[in-house]
């Protein structure tokens, strides 16, 4: 065995590392050192780092230009939305007008139908015969009626108006001054706004007198 093969050749270490670990500080490729271990391929993170900025300086630039347009949505959306509820503002009133409509319908309906009883307790009262706990019961019945909304109308003494009054009897007298209502033979009824059955009424219109005589 020759001397030249009894040696070995020294193993030599390369330190590839970039960052020194002594100093911290990065560290100039050496070029007798070769490529290390990512160099010749692609810098990716330099890649991706450039790409990153790109994408940012895009969505600055148009944050820097929203302002108007986002405006103008939300000038819209703020229109759409008191549009909105305007709408159903007046969709709830309409529907609480024909709600109460409803009601009022059907209250004067019933109210209606005993208009009949109310003539027969009437015609009862005025003969002596309501009385005892008839008369309570009756009370009751228009108290209950009044409290509802039904309202009687037709006295003597009121001027005639025929949308309210029924003209079944007419006479003149000169103690009138215009058409004028001088017997009630049945009374009116009315329910809020709404006339349920007009006044039957003797009308009495005015007279003139006779002229004085002149003196010769």
């Amino acid at each position: 065995m020759s001397q030249n093969e009894g040696e070995q050749e020294p193993v030599v270490v390369r330190d590839r590392r970039r960052i020194d670990p002594e100093t911290g500080q990065r560290r100039t490729p050496d070029p007798a050192a070769g490529p290390g271990p990512d160099q010749g391929e692609p810098d990716v993170a330099a890649s991706i780092s450039g790409t990153l900025d790109d994408e940012l300086a895009e969505a600055e630039a148009a944050v820097g230009e929203a302002p108007t347009g986002l405006q103008a949505q939300v000038d819209e959306l703020t229109a759409d939305l008191k549009r909105v509820t305007a709408e159903y503002a007046n969709y709830r009133k309409r529907v609480e007008r024909d709600r109460e409509a409803v009601i009022e319908a059907a209250k004067a309906s019933v109210a209606g139908d005993l208009l009949t009883v109310l003539d027969d307790l009437e015609r009862a009262e005025s003969h002596g015969d309501l009385n005892g706990a008839f008369k309570a019961v009756a009370d009751k019945l228009v108290g209950s009626l009044n409290a509802a909304g039904l309202v009687a109308f037709g006295e003597e003494g009121d001027e005639f108006d025929p949308s309210v009054h029924e003209a079944v009897q007419h006479s003149t007298s000169p103690e009138v001054s215009g058409p004028t209502v001088t017997a009630v033979l049945r009374r009116g009824y009315r329910f809020g706004e709404r006339v349920l059955r007009p006044a039957m009424v003797a009308v009495t219109d005015h007279e003139p007198g006779e002229a004085p005589a002149e003196q010769g």
